[in-house]
């Protein structure tokens, strides 16, 4: 499916993947059905973003207490004029975009030194990516947008030549964080099997901190967080015919020192059952019962870095804030 703006209609398009690719085991809910069935419960963090999850996302980016966005956005404001010199004009190809806000750091050090703008948005929901593109392209007056609706694998894979000489893929906001680590060799894996030679990838990357800031940034006191979290629950219902009561469950992230990761939970309060229809699947749930729901491995700079450079990436430039809280990595196949 594609649609484009009346008012841009050279400028805008925006091609739903899920559409058109066939049916997989993502999408038919098997995922759910496998994490829901296991004896330790979990359930995959893209069930998060429908619409209400992506909103919900973008307010928990403005807490006081979750840090990494404004962080995050710090680097990018003080070096994206560094990274558009080093990588020359280029298109943008942002894996996860949502909003799009932090990616104007970027947008406008590119705008200034050249004199087009190629930027393709990739989300798994279609009304926040069209309403950021809309903005965008009001904002920007040579940007061009073909923006992609589905998952990282699925627009990876379907991504078409850039008419660019070269493109760079972000991946900001340390999503890599939410990917165990067989899960994130495969994802860099394809990251590197969809860059050409001479490509670049900015990886933004949440580093490890004391106990206390991160559980903080996670268990926020307006009880943002707990409203994405339960809201998973929502979604399924929705997109399964499912009978979640949210009344259930109570929101509860930890951070495990081991394993360097914080752990995000649904803790049931009360022994049930419930159904989803769409699958066939009736789930008995215990007290005190936990659904594993995402977890945020936080990184060592030093680790990471020479773990892409074995994979084949150049590494060109490597920023951080002054408490050495996030970390942005430029790289170049």
């Amino acid at each position: 499916m594609m649609i484009t703006t009346p008012t841009a209609i050279d400028s805008l398009h925006i091609r739903y993947l899920e559409q058109i690719k066939a049916i997989d085991s993502t999408e038919n809910g098997q995922d759910v059905r496998q994490g829901l069935q296991q004896d330790a419960k979990t359930l995959p963090p893209r069930y998060f973003y429908d619409e209400k999850g992506s909103l919900l996302f973008e307010d928990i980016c403005n807490l006081p207490e979750y840090y990494p966005t404004r962080t995050e956005a710090g680097i990018l404001q003080e070096y994206a004029l560094d990274i558009a010199s080093i990588t020359g004009n280029c298109e943008l190809v942002e894996l996860g975009s949502g909003s799009s806000s932090k990616t104007r750091f970027l947008l406008n050090a590119y705008q200034t030194l050249y004199s087009s703008l190629n930027y393709v948005p990739i989300d798994v929901s279609g009304e926040i990516l069209t309403a950021s593109a809309k903005q965008l392209l009001s904002d920007y007056s040579t940007l061009k947008v073909r923006g992609l609706v589905g998952t990282y694998e699925q627009a990876l894979a379907q991504l078409t030549p850039s008419s660019l000489s070269a493109r760079i893929i972000l991946f900001l906001g340390s999503t890599l964080g939410n990917f165990c680590p067989q899960q994130s060799d495969r994802f860099l894996a394809q990251i590197i099997n969809t860059l050409q030679p001479g490509d670049y990838f900015l990886l933004g990357i949440d580093l490890q901190k004391p106990k206390t800031i991160l559980e903080a940034a996670y268990n926020d006191s307006q009880g943002v967080t707990a409203a994405f979290n339960l809201n998973m629950l929502a979604h399924l219902n929705w997109r399964f015919r499912g009978n979640f009561d949210l009344n259930n469950f109570v929101h509860r992230a930890i951070y495990n020192e081991q394993e360097a990761r914080i752990e995000m939970y649904l803790d049931c309060l009360r022994s049930h059952q419930v159904r989803l229809e769409s699958l066939d699947l009736t789930v008995e749930f215990r007290q005190g019962e936990s659904i594993l729901t995402e977890i945020s491995r936080k990184f060592n700079l030093d680790t990471l870095t020479q773990n892409l450079q074995q994979r084949g990436l150049s590494l060109l430039s490597t920023q951080t804030d002054p408490r050495e809280w996030f970390g942005v990595i430029l790289c170049r196949k």
